[in-house]
């Protein structure tokens, strides 16, 4: 369905809508409570209860942004309100991941940064004793500056918990654009309570790093690339010692992917089939529009080595790609299309119009739930079964 912006006001009510396509499909436009709306993580409870988490305020990078939370009951039509979750009006709340810890509570982990320094990140958490109805205080886990996260995190067979994270470096007297981020992963063997880091090697640039585990038991990473060229790839035994990332065929416009691995053993991946190569233009950073906490610092220097991190690549069109042979070879086909103009993050001129940062879970009979950033004003929720990928 094409979406005027005009048509899309009435659209944001949570309420699933069948659209006739060649495969099963439903699509919903969540409720938002703020202008903007960004990085939504999505987590289905046993219960069957769907949770849809994201950011919200009115820029990415300023103080009112906090993290919000929808809920679509199993079996239900429609998406509740959203609801607040985090609660330090001094510093920008973002990128949440909701975790079912073997306890039985949920966690909601979150970055916390001031203004647009994404280096002054840290990891903040809160838990629910009641599947996210009620949620406790926040308290640091991760304390490094620096420290993001983006994506699931992943319980491995001998009960250690792996929080994937990128680190955003930059030197002294500086400001981040993303020049030097690289990966690790965090490692706990004691359910939470302490945590260890390994460094994923030579992935400076390769960050949002997804893990999942294919049918063969060993382990596949994901990355996003701050080069804003190709989707990156690496592959572990054990889900602890990585490879060096390398370049798939998959284009990446410097943006967030999803991927996971259906029962079948295929590996689906949502992202967006851009890159620098259609970039219409450039950004210095992906917090120019914010003033808070700048104090006028020099941008971070480029690398000797040539490469440098490119903002403002199209995000869009959102593409499904997927692999049969553990990704090494792809078909892909898009989702949904547009223009992808994300020069801004302008939301309350409603410049933006990427569709961007998908959140993929492998559900029951086949069921794909997909959510995204659509123009930064609002969540969209997609449905689909596995017929997509013959049609």
């Amino acid at each position: 369905m094409s979406v005027t912006q005009e048509h899309l006001l009435s659209l944001r009510d949570g309420t699933l809508r069948a659209e006739s396509r060649p495969y099963s499909y439903q699509e919903a436009y969540l409720r938002p409570a703020t202008v903007q709306c960004h990085a939504s993580n999505l987590l289905r409870l046993p219960n069957g209860d769907l949770l849809c988490a994201w950011f919200g305020g009115n820029m990415e990078g300023k103080p009112d942004i906090s993290i919000y939370l929808s809920r679509l009951a199993s079996g239900g039509q429609n998406w509740g309100k959203a609801v607040k979750v985090s609660h330090d009006d001094t510093r920008s709340e973002q990128n949440p991941v909701l975790f079912h810890h073997p306890s039985g509570k949920l966690w909601l982990l979150y970055t916390s940064q001031h203004g647009g320094n994404q280096d002054s990140a840290v990891v903040k958490r809160v838990t629910s004793s009641d599947n996210g109805r009620s949620w406790s205080d926040a308290n640091v886990l991760f304390d490094e500056p620096g420290t993001f996260i983006r994506q699931p995190v992943i319980v491995l067979d001998h009960g250690v918990l792996v929080v994937p994270t990128f680190k955003c470096r930059v030197e002294p007297g500086a400001k981040w654009i993303g020049n030097d981020d690289i990966s690790a992963i965090r490692t706990s063997d004691d359910q939470g309570q302490t945590w260890s880091e390994i460094a994923i090697p030579e992935s400076t640039g390769s960050v949002h790093m997804e893990i999942q585990r294919l049918r063969n038991g060993r382990y596949l990473a994901l990355y996003r690339s701050r080069w804003a060229d190709f989707i990156y790839s690496s592959t572990s035994p054990d889900g602890l010692q990585w490879s060096a990332p390398q370049a798939t065929s998959l284009p990446n416009p410097n943006a967030g992917i999803c991927f996971d691995v259906l029962p079948s053993g295929r590996v689906v991946v949502v992202y967006n089939h851009s890159s620098r190569k259609n970039a219409i233009g450039r950004r210095e950073g992906l917090y120019d529009e914010i003033t808070e906490g700048d104090d006028g610092r020099p941008n971070q220097k480029d690398r000797t080595d040539g490469k440098e991190a490119f903002w403002g690549a199209p995000r869009a069109p959102l593409t499904i790609a997927w692999s049969d042979d553990e990704g090494n070879a792809w078909k892909h086909r898009t989702l949904e299309e547009g223009d992808g103009y994300c020069l801004t993050n302008n939301s309350e001129h409603k410049l933006n119009r990427e569709l961007s940062y998908p959140s993929m879970v492998v559900g029951e009979e086949g069921m794909i739930h997909i959510s995204f950033t659509f123009w930064r004003q609002t969540i969209k929720y997609v449905q689909i079964k596995e017929d997509f990928f013959a049609a």
